[in-house]
C-alpha cells in the first residue's frame, strides 16, 4: 500500500479519517473559545493558557491509570462513547455562570480521557490498514490534523467574535456529535483486542512491560524527547516575534505537512533502513533552530522553521517501528502511551523554555532547547540504527511472548 488511491480503497479508512477530522475541528474551535471565555472571566493570561493547553498535561494522568481500557473495549463503541462524552462536556462548558473551578475540573477529565482516545484511534488504524499501510495512513491523519488546526484557529476566532465564546463552544459540541455519528455509521463492530477488565493496576503493569525492553524504550524516548524540546522552541514564537508569531506558526505547519507527505508517500523503506532516517530527521528538526542564536531576520527565521519542521516526520517512522515491537492486542495501549507521553513532554518543554527565556532571552532559550534536542538525538542514534527488523518484522532481542502477551 504505497499510494493514496490504495489507502482510500480500505473500506473503513475514509470514515475513520472523517470522524478524526470532526474531532480535531471540534477541539480546535473549542480551545479558542475556552481560552477567550476564561480570559474574559478572570483577566488572567495564565489561566487562559492553562484552559487551552493544560488538558494536554492531564493526559499523563490518564496514561497512568486508564490506558489498559484502550485494548479492552470494542473500538467502535469506544470511539462513539468518547466523542459523545466530549460533546456533552463541551456543552456543559458553555453554560452561563459556570465557576472557573468547575471549568478546570471538566477540562481535566477531558484531558485524561484524551489519552484513551488516542490509543483507541491509532490502535484501530492498525486493524483497518495492513502493516505496510500504517505509515501512509498515519501521515494522512497528521496532514489532516495540521490543516484543520491552521484553519480551525482562524475559524474559531471568527466564531468567537460572531457567536460569542459560548456560541463557539456549542459549535464545537456539535462537531463532536458529528464525529460520533460518522463513527457509528462508517465503522464496523470489532471485538476488543485484549481480554480482561481495564484497571489502574493493569495499566501500570502494561506500561512497565512496554518500557521493559530496551528497543521499545529507545523508541519511546525518541518519540517524546527530541521533538518535545523543539516544541519548547515553538512555544516562544510569540515572545520572540510578537508581531510575526502567526507567520512562524504557519511556516512550522507548512514544514510539517511537507515532511509528512514526503516521508509517508515517497520515502522508500530501503532508504529509511540504509540511512537511518529517524535520527537524521530528528537532527534536521533541531539543527535549524540553532541559527536563532544570531537573531536572524524574519525571512531567515521563517526558512529555518519551515526546514526544521520537516523533521517532525521522524515520528511517522518511529511509530511504524513501535508497531513492529508490540503485539497486536496491545497496540492501542502502546500508541496511547506514546500519545500521552508526547503531549506531556511538550508541556514540560514549553514550561522549561519559558523559564529559560525569562532569565535570558527567547532567542537564547530557543537555541538551548534546540541544542538539547540534538544532543538527545545523538545519544539515542546508535541504538536506533542497530534496531534492524528480524524475521517477521520484529527486531532481535524483543520478547513478544512472556513480557507482553499476558493480560493479568
Amino acid at each position: 500500500m504505497r499510494t493514496y488511491q490504495d489507502l482510500f480503497r480500505a473500506p473503513e479508512f475514509t470514515p475513520l479519517l472523517a470522524a478524526f477530522a470532526a474531532h480535531v475541528a471540534a477541539q480546535t474551535v473549542s480551545r479558542t473559545a475556552m481560552g477567550t471565555l476564561v480570559y474574559d472571566a478572570t483577566g488572567s493570561p495564565l489561566l487562559a493558557a492553562l484552559s487551552m493547553f493544560g488538558p494536554l498535561l492531564a493526559q499523563m494522568i490518564g496514561a497512568t491509570v486508564l490506558l489498559s481500557a484502550t485494548d479492552r473495549m470494542p473500538p467502535r463503541a469506544a470511539t462513539i462513547g468518547l466523542a459523545l462524552f466530549f460533546a456533552v462536556a463541551t456543552t456543559a462548558l458553555a453554560m452561563p455562570g459556570l465557576p472557573v473551578g468547575a471549568i478546570f475540573a471538566i477540562l481535566s477529565v477531558q484531558g485524561m480521557l484524551g489519552s484513551v482516545g488516542g490509543g483507541v484511534r491509532y490502535g484501530l488504524l492498525t486493524e483497518i490498514l495492513p502493516p505496510e499501510g500504517y505509515l501512509l495512513g498515519r501521515s494522512v491523519l497528521n496532514m489532516c490534523a495540521g490543516s484543520l488546526q491552521i484553519c480551525g484557529y482562524a475559524v474559531g476566532a471568527v466564531l468567537v467574535n460572531v457567536l460569542t465564546p459560548r456560541g463557539a463552544l456549542l459549535t464545537g459540541a456539535a462537531l463532536f456529535f458529528v464525529a460520533a455519528a460518522v463513527a457509528r455509521i462508517g465503522l464496523a463492530k470489532r471485538p476488543p483486542r485484549a481480554q480482561g477488565r481495564p484497571s489502574a493496576s493493569e495499566t501500570w503493569r502494561t506500561n512497565a512491560r512496554l518500557w521493559a525492553a530496551k528497543p521499545r524504550r529507545r523508541v519511546y524516548l525518541a518519540l517524546w524527547v527530541p521533538n518535545g524540546l523543539v516544541v519548547g522552541c515553538e512555544s516562544l514564537y510569540v515572545s520572540y516575534a510578537p508581531h510575526h508569531a502567526g507567520l512562524l506558526f504557519a511556516a512550522a505547519a507548512v514544514g510539517m505537512l511537507a515532511g509528512d507527505t514526503l516521508t509517508g508517500r515517497f520515502l522508500p523503506r530501503r532508504w529509511r533502513d540504509r540511512f537511518g532516517a529517524p535520527p537524521m530527521l530528528l537532527l534536521l528538526l533541531a539543527a535549524p533552530y540553532l541559527i536563532f542564536a544570531l537573531h536572524p531576520a524574519l525571512p531567515v527565521a521563517l526558512a529555518a522553521v519551515t526546514v526544521g519542521s520537516i523533521g517532525f516526520s521522524a515520528n511517522l517512522l518511529l511509530q511504524e517501528r513501535l508497531m513492529s515491537l508490540v503485539p497486536s492486542e496491545l497496540r492501542g495501549h502502546a500508541f496511547g502511551l506514546h500519545h500521552s507521553g508526547m503531549f506531556t513532554m511538550q508541556g514540560i518543554a514549553a514550561a522549561v523554555a519559558g523559564g529559560i527565556a525569562q532569565l535570558t532571552s527567547p532567542a537564547t532559550a530557543m537555541t538551548v532547547m534546540a541544542a538539547a534536542s540534538a544532543t538527545v538525538t545523538l545519544a539515542l542514534a546508535p541504538g536506533l540504527r542497530r534496531m534492524r527488523p528480524a524475521a517477521g518484522g520484529v527486531p532481535a532481542g524483543v520478547d513478544m511472548g512472556r513480557k507482553l502477551t499476558g493480560t493479568g
